[in-house]
């Protein structure tokens, strides 16, 4: 199972994410210091069925990751997705 990570910022330095599987969310948690902060924590949650995640920030989905990826690369995993976003959002205007 691939199940997907919306994380979305709601106010200044804090996140929230949500972990959906076919569009039916799973389980979400609000008020995380950061973007990859969301990433590790919707990583602990998942049960053993997911063996991937897609990451979309702000509804644009940066990549699909296995999870020995996720809980290894973390951080790098969420500067890509800040970057893609930004990087679409700056065409899109």
């Amino acid at each position: 199972m691939i199940v997907r990570f919306h994380i979305d910022p709601m106010e200044q330095d804090l996140y929230e994410y949500s972990v959906s599987y076919e569009g039916e969310p799973l389980y979400a948690d609000v008020g995380l210091g950061s973007i990859e902060d969301c990433i590790v924590a919707a990583t602990e949650g998942l049960d053993q069925e997911a063996v991937a995640a897609e990451i979309a920030y702000k509804g644009i989905i940066s990549g699909t990751y296995a999870l020995a990826s996720l809980a290894l690369m973390a951080e790098q995993i969420a500067s890509h997705a800040l970057q893609t976003t930004l990087a679409i959002e700056e065409v899109s205007e």
